[in-house]
C-alpha cells in the first residue's frame, strides 16, 4: 500500500495549485469590476491601478485594458504602447488594432492608422468599419479612384447605409463618372431625404 502515499501528496498537491488558481482568478475578476467602476466614474487613474497589480506582459487582456483606459486619460503615448503589445499578442484580433487606431489618430500617425485598417482588411475583407475610414482616409488625399473602391466595399455589403453610398458618390463624382454619382446619391437621399452634401452633388452630377 506503500504506493498510495505519493498519490494522496500528488493529490493534495493538485488541489492546493488549484485553489490557488481559483483564488487569482476570482482576485483578477474583482480587478476588473473594480475597475469598470472607477472608469464609470471617469477616474482613469484609479481604474488603471486596479488592473496594475496583475500586469503581465504577456497578457492580452490587461494590455489591451490599460490601453484604453490611457487612452480615455488622453495619456496617448501609453495608450499606444499598451494597445500595440496587445496586437503582437493576438496578431488576427481585430478589436486590439481598432483599440490601437484610437491613439494613433489623436497622435497624428495616420500611416500607422492606414496599416492598421489594412491589416485588418486582411483578416476581415469586409469590415465595413475599416473600409469606410481607409475610403474616408484615401478621399482627404484626393486618391478618389481607391477611395471609391473601400466605399464601393461598404455599399456592396451595406446597400442602404448612407455614409457608404454618400462618399462613394462624391468619389465617382470627382472621377467625372456622374452617371453613376447620380444613382449613388440617389440612394443615399433616400436614406436622408433633403441631405444638403447628397442635393449638391446630385445637381452637379446632372450637369
Amino acid at each position: 500500500m506503500k504506493f498510495l502515499k505519493p498519490l494522496t501528496v500528488f493529490a493534495i498537491l493538485s488541489l492546493s495549485v488549484f485553489q490557488l488558481s481559483a483564488q487569482s482568478t476570482l482576485a483578477l475578476q474583482k480587478a476588473f469590476q473594480d475597475s469598470y467602476y472607477e472608469e464609470s466614474k471617469k477616474n482613469y487613474n484609479k481604474a488603471i491601478n486596479h488592473i496594475i497589480p496583475f500586469y503581465e506582459q504577456g497578457n492580452y487582456e490587461t494590455n489591451l485594458r490599460i490601453g484604453w483606459l490611457y487612452y480615455l486619460a488622453k495619456n496617448y503615448h501609453a495608450s499606444q504602447s499598451y494597445y500595440i503589445r496587445a496586437v503582437n499578442l493576438r496578431s488576427n484580433s481585430i478589436e486590439a488594432k481598432f483599440g490601437l487606431v484610437k491613439p494613433l489618430s489623436f497622435l497624428g500617425s495616420w500611416d500607422k492608422v492606414i496599416d492598421q485598417y489594412k491589416a485588418i482588411l486582411k483578416i476581415d475583407p469586409q469590415n465595413k468599419q475599416a473600409n469606410y475610414w481607409l475610403g474616408v482616409m484615401m478621399y482627404n488625399k484626393k486618391q478618389y479612384a481607391t477611395s471609391a473602391k473601400y466605399f464601393a466595399k461598404v455599399v456592396k455589403a451595406y446597400p442602404f447605409d448612407y455614409d457608404g453610398n454618400h462618399m462613394l458618390a462624391w468619389s465617382l463624382l470627382l472621377l467625372g463618372r456622374k452617371a453613376e454619382a447620380k444613382a449613388s446619391f440617389e440612394r443615399a437621399l433616400l436614406v436622408k431625404p433633403g441631405d444638403f452634401s447628397s442635393n449638391d452633388g446630385f445637381n452637379k452630377a446632372l450637369k
